[in-house]
């Protein structure tokens, strides 16, 4: 492995005497800010007007993109995560499945990169980056990922997000007027007609 992702791992990565406050911090970043993004989705598609749903739906699909790209860099080119050598401290139990691209990070910063491209959302965007740099290294610090790791994510999503954002006319928009309010004004039209959430 590279010596520089070696030694960017020995510095982040959890010292044996770690506190347990540090350590439940890092289990929390590591596991459970995600859980803004769908969050994010649901919310903003049920109370946002168009100009939140249109940039959530570009995002997701970015996202979706993001993640097939992924899942096939692991397919082609596996790469074990640090507790799979092994090296480090691990804390956190996950599946030995391959680590590159972070799959976290990947839905993290595809979904702010893509969200920066709106002026409306821009600012979701913004605060997406930030939360990301937590989970990028509590996942590090409890031994689930190595640096390079987070770097592939940083370099596969903002790549996702511009291709998505050049297809946005002939990809993003159509589906977006044709099949998914459609779809959605179908489902929740009963809640709609009530005021609950917007059209």
């Amino acid at each position: 492995m590279d010596a520089l992702n070696l030694a960017l791992f020995d510095l982040l990565n959890s010292p044996p005497d770690s506190p347990a406050w540090l350590v439940l911090i890092a289990h929390w970043c590591a596991s459970d800010i995600i859980l803004l993004v769908p969050a994010l989705l649901i919310i903003g598609w049920l109370f946002g007007d168009e100009t939140l749903k249109r940039p959530l739906l570009e995002a997701f699909i970015a996202t979706v993109m993001a993640l097939a790209a992924s899942w096939a860099i692991g397919a082609l080119w596996p790469m074990p995560r640090p507790f799979m050598v092994p090296m480090g401290e691990y804390l956190q139990v996950h599946a030995a499945t391959p680590a590159f691209p972070s799959n976290h990070l990947t839905i993290m910063l595809t979904m702010a990169f893509s969200l920066t491209l709106f002026d409306a959302t821009r600012r979701i965007g913004h605060c997406l980056l930030l939360l990301a740099l937590p989970v990028a290294w509590a996942r590090i610090f409890l031994g689930i990922h190595f640096p390079q790791d987070m770097i592939g994510a940083l370099m596969l999503a903002p790549v996702a997000a511009a291709l998505t954002g050049l297809g946005r006319a002939w990809l993003v928009l159509p589906l977006y007027e044709r099949v998914v309010m459609r779809c959605y004004h179908l489902v929740f039209s009963p809640l709609i007609n009530r005021g609950w959430v917007r059209r």
